[in-house]
């Protein structure tokens, strides 16, 4: 058996598993990513993902210091504004509005959206051309052994990586999470997600548009302008059945529904892209650590896509993770022991914690049906929104400044 020597091991090449892998490379560690699914890089291909990632500013400095940031700060469409709307009537009209400008508390933007095909492609690129960085795909992780003073971790190809740590950013049903014996706690809402992409009739003005009616929040997310024409990422969530609905419809039909559902924000819409269904549940992990390993993204943790709040976590997580362990290496200590993953899951934690409640407390406000609590979430918007204090406090709070 063929064993190879890294300091580093990262399990899963999503955009969380590439984005480790490119910050430890950076930080001085050899850094081997596995990943079972051979890179999609064209948004035609099948199995692209037509999902889209908003870094917030505090994920934009993690994605400078690692160097991806100089590859897709080309492709990246600015998150100005922050719109909120509430929708109510038979006709989606627009009860209630707030735009929570970034100029406010003295950004230029929120953060910076992009397509996940694209971003998978340009980090893969950058990665394979890192000295001290390799990505081995498609392979992925059948064992993991942890011992004393590294982790044995075998491949599916029959070779065998040597570790001092393992990153398992292998996602929502993590082996490695299982293998180690970590317990989750996990939540269903009775909600899907519909994914696609849109073309605009008017420009989105780098205005990320939330909107509550019933079933769960509906999102705008712009994206770069395609050959002079406006185009935005859209997330619906709905129940289940009303997805899988949604879904299934004629593209004509589906059409219709769509732009009632979007209230005329950027003008009349029409579809860009397939329709993809995700699911929509919370999990958490009971440690952010077993030995020689960190959890990381949806390993640790899975929330609802609202506020931008999921992969922005990971990446703070992440920038944890490579503090401490380059702290341990320059001062001559073992970067994977158990006192600095400790250390990594006792940082982590209330923040992971805190932002998991709030993200689940707003998903069930979104989602509510009865007139009573749908008024009551109107009157809170108008509230947030009408209190400066609060409200640069909320922004800044969702930045994680």
């Amino acid at each position: 058996m063929e064993r190879i020597e890294t300091d580093i091991l990262v399990a899963g090449g999503g955009v969380a598993g590439l984005c480790a892998t490119a910050a430890f490379a950076a930080a001085g560690f050899d850094t081997i990513c596995v990943d079972p699914v051979p890179p999609v890089t064209d948004i035609n291909a099948a199995g692209a993902d037509l999902r889209s990632t908003a870094f917030l500013l505090p994920s934009v400095a993690l994605l400078k210091q690692s160097g991806l940031w100089q590859r897709l700060d080309k492709y990246a469409a600015p998150l100005r504004i922050m719109r909120i709307v509430d929708s109510g009537g038979e006709n989606h009209g627009i009860r209630e509005q707030a735009n929570f400008d970034a100029h406010d508390i003295d950004r230029e933007a929120f953060g910076y959206n992009l397509p996940n095909w694209l971003l998978r492609r340009e980090m893969v690129a950058h990665v394979t051309e890192l000295p001290t960085a390799r990505l081995e795909s498609p392979v992925k992780v059948n064992r993991i052994t942890p011992r004393t003073n590294e982790a044995l971790v075998n491949l599916s190809d029959g070779r065998q990586v040597c570790a001092k740590m393992v990153v398992a950013a292998d996602g929502r049903n993590s082996l490695i999470r299982e293998q180690l014996g970590i317990d989750i706690k996990s939540w269903r809402y009775g909600q899907k997600a519909l994914v696609f992409n849109v073309r605009c009739e008017y420009p989105h003005e780098n205005v990320s548009t939330e909107i509550h009616r019933s079933g769960g929040p509906f999102t705008l997310v712009p994206l770069p302008d395609q050959d002079g024409v406006h185009h935005c990422a859209v997330v619906w969530m709905d129940t289940g059945a009303n997805a899988d609905s949604l879904q299934k419809m004629p593209e004509a039909e589906f059409n219709a529904a769509l732009n009632l559902r979007a209230c005329g924000v950027v003008g009349k819409l029409e579809l860009a892209s397939k329709r993809i269904l995700w699911p929509i549940i919370a999990q958490r992990a009971s440690y952010l650590y077993g030995p020689r390993t960190a959890l990381l993204a949806e390993a640790a943790h899975v929330i609802p896509p609202i506020g931008a709040q999921g992969l922005n976590m990971s990446l703070a997580d992440l920038a944890t993770l490579v503090r401490l362990t380059t702290e341990a290496r320059d001062t001559g200590k073992d970067f994977g022991a158990p006192e600095v993953l400790k250390e990594y899951h006792s940082t982590r934690w209330p923040d992971m914690a805190a932002r998991i409640k709030g993200v689940d407390v707003l998903n069930r406000a979104a989602m509510a049906e009865s007139q009573n609590l749908r008024d009551l979430r109107r009157t809170g918007l108008k509230m947030l929104y009408g209190l400066d204090p609060l409200r640069k406090a909320a922004m800044k709070a969702g930045l994680g400044a």
